[in-house]
């Protein structure tokens, strides 16, 4: 950089702009100040060379330069467009919306999630889960701190190629290459962090405050976010609120509001009178109205509870926190009494009137769950170079899958406890006799589908490590052994993984072993269930018919659900024919374990 020369000073006069000090402005070496006019300069500003043009709309380009703005201890780069903007600001102990510890879930906590720049869905869900870790809780934040120091600017930085225009006010913020901020009212201590090819926009009416938004993100359309980690991909639109909230890879939220909630992976809210408040979620779908209670007493909002990778609730679903729904689950009415249904995943939970019904297993043979399995991957809009969140799209899994043997058990314990009697009582809520049977029925196809898909992509060797064995953990997206999860846990907070980079590096590893970890779960789940000591071709030749009758009953049970929704009137012919041709070839290609799990 190198001071502006007299002759810039004077055209910069000519061209409308003024300083409160000339000497404080440096610009590059290739500077012209042909297209910077009508700015006013306060403090020390640096700025890049104007000479590429910028799309501003399809098919209409305007040079790059800045007009019309007011500047203040700002770094700007390259070939940026700047129009109309009232002030871009740099104030004393700017934060630039990093290093804030929010309250997710517990909206009167303490605080459990730091925002930083390089958080993910992941590291988030660490903090949350081992919250009353003390040693843990500092040793994390004591590594972001670090993070945040070694990344860090002391003013308002604006990129290369960034186009902003008829904006009132950005202050204290980080604004990455490539990102399009237009006709929004307020940024203040913000970091927009873009990368190539997933750039952030900023759109009209739109507020954020004290807040981190990520690669390929978008929010517009008068949307207001304070205290937020926005992360990749991520769309939040049309007057949707948020506040000491968190969103993670593909979460899609209009309308509505959040407060306190843990949004992640694929979560979605789309209706105005849609409220997510003290809930960690994760390939979740609000439908309208949806609410949460987490006043649970009189003690003030400090409830909340977890639904399960997943998790739907319908038109007008309520749930009083505390609550845990397990995975896959549907939510119907006013659900009263904490449900806790994680022993019973793939469940429908409905309330009519007093009454709590739940009917375990149903969601597992539902036309939803067969779309939701295959939605998912092909709605992922993160670049391959851009995925900061791990993601494992894996619905049937030694998570997933643990739940579904612990619900059979629990089914069949209840049977034995109470006979063939008309219905059944589970913490509150009534099973009925025929919906018991079918649960056992439901999950036992599951359990065989799984087995036989997990063995047709591995020899019928042994797996090599006992690692994966015990219980599982579902962090946010990525599927991971307990045991591998609480040595993370261990080592962050002895000193060993000693860097932000250093843990992340940890988690790709995990998640690059997950099939031979998943090898190591299976392979006692096969032999507990088949009474083996080990696995021999014969057994192997036995497991994979089993799993293909599995396979055959549970597309049937698919293809009666679609017909039940046709025959309801409001599905039209050609598209359940489309619909039943898609089964009629899944039958055909059994090898093909693309959405097995």
């Amino acid at each position: 950089m190198r001071s502006l020369t007299q002759i810039e000073i004077e055209a910069l006069k000519a061209q409308g702009c003024t300083a409160e000090d000339w000497k404080q402005i440096s610009v590059s070496d290739s500077f012209v100040p042909e297209h910077v006019r009508h700015v006013d300069f306060y403090g020390k500003v640096t700025l890049g060379c104007f000479n590429a043009s910028l799309e501003v709309a399809k098919g209409f380009s305007r040079h790059s330069g800045i007009s019309h703005s007011t500047l203040r201890n700002v770094s700007v780069g390259d070939d940026c467009f700047i129009d109309h903007v009232g002030l871009i600001n740099t104030t004393d102990a700017a934060s630039f919306g990093e290093g804030t510890v929010i309250s997710t879930l517990n909206e009167v906590g303490d605080g459990n999630v730091m925002i930083f720049s390089g958080l993910n869905s992941q590291l988030a869900a660490m903090m949350v889960k081992y919250s009353d870790r003390s040693d843990f809780t500092t040793a994390i934040r004591t590594l972001i701190r670090q993070d945040i120091a070694r990344n860090s600017q002391p003013m308002t930085t604006i990129g290369n190629r960034v186009r902003i225009t008829n904006t009132t006010e950005i202050s204290n913020c980080h604004i990455s290459d490539d990102c399009v901020i237009e006709g929004a009212c307020r940024l203040k201590d913000c970091t927009l962090r873009s990368i190539p090819g997933a750039a952030v926009h900023i759109g009209m009416g739109v507020i954020c405050e004290q807040s981190v938004i990520y690669d390929g993100s978008f929010v517009l359309n008068n949307a207001k976010i304070e205290n937020c980690f926005v992360g990749e991909a991520c769309r939040i639109t049309d007057g949707f609120t948020a506040e000491n909230s968190v969103f993670f890879a593909n979460c899609y939220m209009s309308n509505g509001e959040a407060c306190a909630a843990f949004c992640g992976p694929f979560s979605a809210s789309h209706h105005k009178s849609s409220l997510l408040i003290g809930g960690m979620y994760s390939f979740y779908n609000a439908g309208s109205n949806t609410n949460f209670s987490n006043h649970a007493y009189k003690m003030g909002p400090m409830h909340w509870g977890i639904l399960e990778r997943g998790t739907k609730t319908a038109s007008g679903a309520y749930i009083l926190m505390p609550a845990q729904i397990g995975t896959f689950s549907v939510c119907f009415g006013k659900l009263m009494h904490h449900p806790d249904t994680r022993k019973l995943p793939f469940s429908y939970l409905i309330a009519y009137g007093d009454e709590m019904y739940l009917v375990p297993g149903r969601n597992l043979t539902t036309v939803g769950l067969y779309r939701d399995i295959r939605k998912w991957p092909k709605r992922d809009k993160r670049p391959a170079h851009g995925k900061n969140s791990i993601i494992n799209f894996d619905w049937l899994s030694p998570f997933s899958v643990g739940g579904i043997i612990t619900a059979k058990r629990t089914l069949e314990a209840l049977r034995e406890a109470g006979g063939d009697t008309a219905t059944y009582n589970f913490h509150d809520y009534v099973i009925k006799n025929s919906s018991l049977k079918k649960g056992i029925k439901y999950y036992d196809i599951a359990l065989r589908i799984f087995m036989g898909a997990v063995l047709k992509r591995h020899t019928i060797e042994p797996p090599k490590s006992h690692v994966g064995e015990g219980p599982w953990s579902d962090l946010s997206g990525m599927l991971i052994p307990l045991s591998e999860e609480q040595r993370l846990v261990r080592e962050i907070t002895d000193g060993t993984l000693s860097s932000i980079e250093a843990i992340r590096a940890e988690l790709v590893r995990l998640h690059d072993n997950y099939a031979e970890f998943r090898w190591a779960w299976s392979y006692s789940l096969i032999c507990d269930y088949y009474g083996l000591k080990e696995i021999t071709p014969s057994d192997a030749l036995h497991i994979k018919a089993d799993y293909i009758i599995a396979r055959r009953a549970w597309i049937a049970e698919i293809r009666k659900d679609a017909m039940k929704e046709y025959e309801l009137g409001d599905v039209d012919i050609s598209l359940l024919n489309d619909f039943l041709h898609a089964l009629d070839e899944e039958e055909k290609y059994e090898n093909d374990l693309k959405y097995d799990m």
